[in-house]
């Protein structure tokens, strides 16, 4: 694609966006002081000017254990246990707030807080209900304001950083844009470090293996979450149907900039086509408790022709998941072929794996479905 070609294709996404997510991580908001000030003050002002052009905004934002340590005039290079981490999450979070509410009123906007962990996005129904919690602070005119719940997060309830959990929420609502704002200015090709040819890729239509690689050439100083974890993030926003972009978090006015067309930073294209509501929550909300490994004559079925799993072509089942778990299911190399819901607990696979579908009665004495996995509750990878 040319540069004229992402030109436009950039405008006219930027121009068509009515609902944005956000995410500025602590890479940015924090200074050798704790929060930096000046950054608070211009996200109000930026997302305050989104809201003035009737665009709806969630802002993701990190920052509360850094503000923690600033309340209690704790060294910046202090080494922190989890415990610890949580404390300061506690008392940093409403000192944070403060400082959004203090910076958007200036604006005469409200702010809404939510903190979620891992779980109240892999329970259905609590998924669900944040969707329409968001929806209704939109109604009120409200920004919502969203960030992991880091006083209560242990490693199972973690999204693992808040560009995944931004790419969670944009999926959630069906934002049309995520914007990723970092430490870096965009995605290069060649490390701008040590070549000075390096370019930057201002337009990316798909996010594949070559982009992917791309992804070591630009280091973030601080957060972590890394370049990697955006590309990712990216990647499952397009699946959503929605376009993203990273780029310089510290710049002023940046989000004016972005939105009248000047070329900065990396925008990345959605998919053409969108991937349905429950298969996005499958494949990218939920954490696989386990994986079976296929035959070739599965894998084939699975990707090529649409079919559901069947014990038939099931080699070996690894974990220890219960019916209706998320599981993945990979070949014989374990390349990941497809992640989907179990129809069977992973003491019944280990039972009927390589059996046909008229033998499960006959082992069991009930059965209760012919398919392990159905194709409907199945994300081929």
């Amino acid at each position: 694609m040319s540069q004229e070609e992402g030109l436009y294709h950039r405008q006219t996404l930027f121009d068509k966006a009515k609902r944005v997510v956000v995410k500025v991580g602590s890479a940015i908001l924090t200074c050798e002081d704790g929060i930096d000030q000046d950054v608070v003050d211009n996200l109000a002002k930026e997302i305050s000017f989104l809201r003035d052009t009737g665009r709806e905004v969630i802002l993701v934002s990190s920052g509360a254990v850094a503000a923690g340590k600033k309340k209690l005039h704790l060294k910046d290079d202090l080494e922190l246990t989890i415990k610890q981490k949580q404390a300061l999450a506690a008392i940093g979070q409403s000192q944070l707030m403060h400082d959004y509410d203090e910076a958007f009123s200036r604006y005469g906007y409200n702010i809404g807080q939510i903190l979620l962990t891992h779980s109240d996005l892999s329970h259905r129904t609590r998924y669900l209900n944040v969707r329409n919690t968001i929806h209704t602070l939109f109604n009120y005119g409200v920004i919502p304001i969203i960030n992991e719940n880091d006083t209560v997060s242990t490693e199972e309830l973690k999204f693992s950083d808040n560009d995944n959990l931004g790419a969670l929420l944009a999926n959630l609502i069906e934002a049309d844009m995520f914007i990723c704002l970092t430490d870096v200015d965009a995605l290069y090709d060649k490390n701008p470090l040590i070549s000075p040819d390096a370019k930057a890729i201002y337009t990316v239509c798909q996010v594949d293996d070559n982009i992917q690689s791309m992804a070591g050439h630009s280091k973030s100083v601080l957060g972590t979450g890394g370049m990697q974890s955006k590309i990712k993030a990216a990647r499952m926003v397009a699946a959503g149907g929605g376009s993203s972009f990273i780029g310089p978090g510290k710049q002023k006015n940046i989000l004016e900039h972005l939105f009248s067309g000047e070329m900065i930073g990396t925008f990345f294209l959605p998919q053409k086509e969108k991937m349905q509501s429950r298969k996005r929550w499958i494949a990218y909300v939920l954490k696989p408790k386990g994986k079976m490994v296929l035959d070739a004559g599965a894998c084939n079925a699975i990707t090529k022709n649409g079919r559901s799993l069947l014990p038939s072509g099931i080699i070996a089942v690894e974990g220890t998941f219960q019916k209706g778990d998320s599981v993945r299911c990979v070949d014989e190399n374990d390349v990941a072929i497809a992640v989907g819901l179990t129809n069977f607990s992973y003491n019944m696979v280990d039972k009927i794996k390589g059996l046909r579908t008229d033998d499960i009665r006959k082992l069991l004495g009930y059965k209760e479905s012919d398919e392990v996995m159905h194709r409907d509750n199945m994300v081929i990878l």
